[in-house]
């Protein structure tokens, strides 16, 4: 069977699959299209499970687009602490506040409309103008990549642009004339639950499995094919927690790319012996009376590693080039980066 076959009878094998099986997820008992954008957002880069608790959270304390166009950008990202791509939050932002200065606060309907909000690619909005407003529109990630490439045997790198606008094209032709929010989110469920990376898929529970050509050949451990990634770039980082009087200093996050506006230690670039550390401490104009401990931690980025020596200095004295806050503070208050954080465990 040819790959157009294959795809043709897709809506009618796993519409009624999805129905059966779909997880009860809360942003899916909602067509608000603020809901579904926070959602979407949140779920890029990371696992569903995380989200929940997260999403719910976040649209309790900003229920709408007004209430998060005017968030300050601190307790924004006090909200999002711990997802990590802050960006995406500060873009939700940026958009928000579009949508009430263009859009009388009322968040578009059309796919084009929605895609030129800042944040936003061709995946988010065909999401949300699929599930919200029944446009057929696919939304392609990687789940519905790994589907569709496994079902095919597609061997186009599924991290090209280009391969990505191919399967939104070949999907196009197979949208059903309604309920195009639910076969998007279809997709996406079979994706998610049964034809899983990494390991073997739920072949034997899966709608298409009499069809897919991946099964048929024992091949679905070498699709989605990928070109090969670079090696991560390594930054090294001298950190400091400095302490005083049960205080610890912080400081915001001022220059351009990864971080940019949150809060940091204060750090510099490159690894420090101690007696390095203490000359670059009182530099920063703490006076240091002990340094009590050394911490190494390794933090990956999605293009970066970061190697992290820190050191734990107790000082005599604050310096107004820090806020000093204390333990409860740091939790409540500061959205501390889990690169930074993770010196805190």
């Amino acid at each position: 069977m040819q790959k157009q076959e294959i795809l043709k009878i897709l809506p009618e094998r796993i519409l009624p699959w999805y129905r059966e099986n779909a997880r009860d997820l809360p942003w899916r008992k909602t067509r608000d299209p603020y809901a579904i954008w926070v959602s979407e957002i949140m779920l890029q880069q990371t696992r569903v499970e995380t989200v929940l608790a997260y999403w719910e959270r976040f649209v309790k304390a900003l229920p709408d687009i007004s209430s998060l166009a005017s968030c300050p950008g601190d307790i924004l990202h006090k909200y999002w602490e711990g997802l990590g791509y802050y960006r995406r939050a500060d873009n939700m932002k940026k958009a928000a506040c579009i949508i009430m200065e263009e859009f009388g606060g009322v968040f578009p309907s059309s796919y084009e409309d929605i895609l030129s909000l800042p944040g936003i690619g061709s995946y988010t909005a065909g999401a949300v103008s699929s599930i919200c407003f029944d446009e057929k529109r696919p939304a392609v990630d990687g789940n519905v990549l790994r589907v569709l490439s496994r079902l095919t045997e597609d061997p186009s790198p599924v991290d090209r642009s280009a391969t990505v606008r191919m399967w939104e094209q070949e999907l196009l032709g197979i949208y059903p004339d309604t309920g195009c929010g639910m076969f998007t989110q279809s997709l996406m469920e079979l994706g998610a639950t049964v034809c899983l990376p990494n390991g073997l898929p739920g072949c034997g529970i899966c709608p298409m499995r009499d069809l897919c050509l991946a099964k048929k050949e024992g091949s679905f451990l070498s699709f989605p094919v990928r070109e090969e990634k670079k090696a991560k770039r390594q930054e090294d980082l001298t950190v400091f927690l400095f302490d005083h009087d049960g205080k610890t200093a912080v400081r915001l996050r001022t220059e351009q790319g990864l971080l940019q506006g949150l809060w940091e230690f204060p750090n510099v670039t490159g690894i420090r012996t101690e007696q390095e550390a203490v000359e670059e401490a009182e530099r920063m104009g703490v006076t240091v009376t002990a340094v009590e401990r050394q911490i190494n931690r390794t933090h990956l980025f999605t293009h970066v590693i970061w190697k992290m020596r820190c050191f734990v200095v107790r000082c005599a004295n604050e310096t107004p080039d820090f806020s000093w806050c204390t333990h409860s503070e740091l939790e409540e208050t500061y959205a501390i980066p889990s690169a930074f954080r993770k010196l805190l465990d």
